[in-house]
């Protein structure tokens, strides 16, 4: 690849590819030869950060150890692209779930790919408005990688144009308006916030703090950034923590023609465990 003179870092396919491997073993993420720019420009700032002049340095500091170093090093090179009710034909299938199982015991949700919260928030509305209050079964662990929009998420304080697709009702029901300083933005309520458990979960990670049967895990457009042997493995780890009835959410782009052996296909994006596992739970 061609530095360039305008680069203010020296740069080289060299880099990039060891880079690639690192981020692929440390995160299962796989990046293409296209992404070379954008992580130039995303790590550019880590050196900049920590006064290092070349990547080479900062890669040998990055492999010496250090959490600290790889976590920024993750959060630098994740895309955390998201909307509250992203993918809308999702919700109203999820409601209906939640409504047939009803209030008899909880119901437990895995966020998996929660990024600055918007999608947790949107399950947690979802389950309000189906149970008609927010005092309801539904338990929401919402997850990601990346430390700094976990953070984000937890806050629950998002521009005031992120909910313009709102009705003005649900904006009220659901969020505090900013005034001050504050104006200009939005406040997810404590009931909803209340809903949710925020945490750092790596899918790539031998063992995940995810217990017990889920109802439903929301998995979506973040298996695009990972092969197929990787996704393979992620599928295979969810199948056993879903209840019979249990349903998966993937992203639009997403298809798993390749884990017939764990997921059938039950509606658009929308999953539910192979007949045999589901036989096996009845």
């Amino acid at each position: 690849m061609s530095d360039g003179q305008s680069r203010e870092f020296h740069f080289t396919t060299q880099d990039f590819q060891r880079i690639s491997k690192l981020i692929y073993q440390h995160a299962g993420i796989s990046l293409s030869e296209s992404k070379q720019e954008l992580v130039y420009s995303r790590l550019a700032r880590r050196l900049r950060a920590t006064g290092i002049k070349t990547f080479t340095e900062y890669l040998d500091l990055l492999q010496r150890g250090g959490a600290a170093e790889w976590q920024e090093f993750t959060n630098s090179l994740t895309t955390n692209l998201t909307s509250f009710f992203r993918e809308a034909h999702h919700f109203p299938v999820f409601a209906a779930h939640l409504l047939k199982l009803g209030k008899a015991r909880p119901i437990e949700v895995w966020c998996s790919a929660s990024s600055t919260g918007e999608e947790a928030y949107s399950l947690a509305m979802t389950a309000a408005d189906a149970f008609s209050s927010f005092d309801n079964p539904v338990k929401i662990i919402a997850s990601d990688l990346d430390t700094m929009v976990l953070e984000t998420a937890r806050i629950g304080r998002y521009k005031l144009e992120s909910v313009s697709k709102m009705t003005a009702q649900q904006i009220d029901k659901f969020f505090v308006r900013g005034s001050g300083d504050d104006a200009g933005f939005v406040k997810v309520r404590p009931e909803l916030q209340k809903m949710i458990i925020f945490r750092q979960v790596n899918l790539l990670d031998t063992i995940w703090p995810i217990r017990g049967k889920l109802d439903v895990i929301f998995c979506r457009n973040v298996m695009i950034y990972f092969d197929k042997e990787t996704q393979l493995a992620i599928l295979k780890k969810f199948a056993p923590l879903l209840r019979g009835d249990g349903l998966l959410f993937a992203g639009h782009s997403e298809h798993f023609h390749n884990a017939d052996a764990f997921f059938k296909l039950r509606s658009q994006t929308v999953y539910e465990l192979a007949d045999k596992l589901k036989a096996e739970r009845a």
